[in-house]
């Protein structure tokens, strides 16, 4: 699947007020899922193998790291049988980079995605992704849907955060 997101990651100790918004506006909530990422060396963006209970996927995206809004490219594959032999060839052909060990509740409104994530070793976070399909849909209408719900959820410019879950626990181990 070839989708195009419009997203921001922000730290966000807010999660009840979150979630009581969320319910009110009818969101679908999915569940709590405990996933695990794996993320693999590559020559270009991000290779991850997703291991949870509700999603288990293996994906590659590419975003610049601003601390605004941003624009992911996501190639995503539903893994379906056998995760931990799929992650044992990707150990083996590309290497480790970083593991990522989070809770992550997860809501949906429409085509808008909601995580609010306890990421162990590094806190608590919302991410809010506006998904379309490359070459579809529009990536104004997309951005102004994110926008809307930063406003709503009263997120902070200066909580908005420019790396991956995997960049910052590389920063804090000093890992690399």
């Amino acid at each position: 699947m070839n989708i195009i997101t419009k997203e921001i990651k922000a730290t966000y100790s807010f999660h009840k007020f979150a979630e009581t918004f969320l319910m009110e506006k009818g969101a679908k909530f999915i569940g709590l899922d405990h996933q695990v990422d794996t993320y693999f060396n590559t020559n270009y963006g991000r290779l991850k193998l997703r291991e949870g209970n509700i999603e288990s996927n293996l994906i590659h995206y590419k975003r610049p790291e601003i601390k605004n809004i941003k624009s992911s490219e996501v190639l995503l594959y539903k893994v379906i049988n056998d995760p931990g032999g799929l992650k044992n060839v990707l150990a083996e052909s590309n290497g480790i980079k970083c593991i990522v060990d989070k809770k992550r509740k997860i809501f949906f409104i429409k085509n808008v995605k909601f995580h609010l994530d306890e990421v162990e070793h590094l806190g608590l976070f919302i991410e809010i992704e506006a998904i379309g399909e490359k070459g579809v849909d529009n990536e104004n209408d997309l951005f102004e849907q994110c926008q809307y719900y930063m406003d709503e959820l009263k997120i902070s410019e200066e909580n908005l955060v420019n790396k991956s879950y995997s960049d910052l626990i590389i920063e804090k181990n000093n890992i690399g």
